[in-house]
């Protein structure tokens, strides 16, 4: 079963910062590689998120199918960038460089190539860092952590549930396919594309009404124990903020300091080798 948004419980000094730190260093990472074109820093960026995969204990088979998912948007994103604003690319840095002697519309340029090419890396330079803090942040010390730097104590419980409830939605879909797939239904690669998207579709209405009385029994459970009476609440996952959180979180907001800086050193948002 292939495993999406799950926490892998591994030994790291990723995994051993609060969720509120890997929370803010994500914003604020986010933040810096979206706010900016700037090559030399979006390159130095991914190149750390690799890096910080490696120190996370992440493996590749971990995310292997959202890695492809993440390729197969970016390819398709760029051809619909190219196909509506093909000259894009040449308005943003007031020059136009026709590549392999071609003219028109749809000629390839020098700028666009440069304009893609940065596109593609603000998401690779952030996409992984998302995986990073899914894969490893515990849903109910998030949810402590979140509740200890001041949000309401329901909201970050809610927020806990939500992320808890990712795998077993996962878990109820490969039960109920595993039970359709016994009764004769063909959903492996032997079946076409769209028998499989159709037999996929007959699970939805199974997996909902699970779902319901899933989220029915929870709730009835969180209304017997008094969930919501009183103002402030224990936690058993909380755990103190330590010298590493700080200097995490002061890192990512020095990226968001040089990310601004650089705007105003190349007099926007765009850094631009043709001039």
């Amino acid at each position: 079963m292939t495993n999406l948004f799950n926490y892998i419980d591994r030994p790291s000094p990723i995994h051993s910062l609060t969720g509120a730190t890997k929370f803010v260093c994500l914003m604020l990472w986010s933040f810096a590689a979206m706010s900016t074109y700037d090559t030399r820093m979006l390159i130095a960026m991914t190149v750390a998120s690799i890096i910080l995969f490696a120190v996370g204990r992440i493996h590749f088979k971990d995310v292997s199918f959202m890695f492809g998912f993440m390729v197969i948007f970016l390819v398709l994103n760029s051809i619909c960038i190219y196909l509506f604003s093909p000259r894009h690319g040449t308005q943003i840095y007031g020059t136009c460089t026709l590549l392999f002697g071609m003219s028109g519309k749809y000629a390839l340029t020098a700028e666009q190539l440069f304009y893609h090419f940065n596109y593609v890396l603000k998401f690779t330079a952030t996409i992984p860092i998302v995986l990073l803090f899914v894969t490893t942040t515990n849903p109910s010390e998030f949810a402590a952590s979140l509740n200890k730097i001041g949000v309401k104590y329901s909201i970050a419980y809610a927020v806990a549930l939500a992320l808890r409830y990712i795998p077993d939605i996962q878990r109820q879909y490969h039960e109920i396919s595993q039970a359709g797939q016994a009764r004769g239904i063909e959903m492996s690669k032997k079946a076409s594309l769209i028998n499989r998207l159709k037999a996929a579709s007959g699970i939805l209405i199974p997996l909902i009404l699970t779902s319901m009385d899933r989220i029915e029994i929870i709730s009835n459970a969180m209304e017997l124990r008094g969930f919501g009476k009183n103002r402030k609440r224990t936690w058993y996952m909380a755990r103190p903020f330590r010298a590493a959180d700080h200097i995490a979180m002061v890192s990512c907001a020095l990226l968001v300091a040089i990310a601004l800086c650089l705007s105003v050193v190349n007099g926007g948002r765009y850094y631009n080798p043709f001039v």
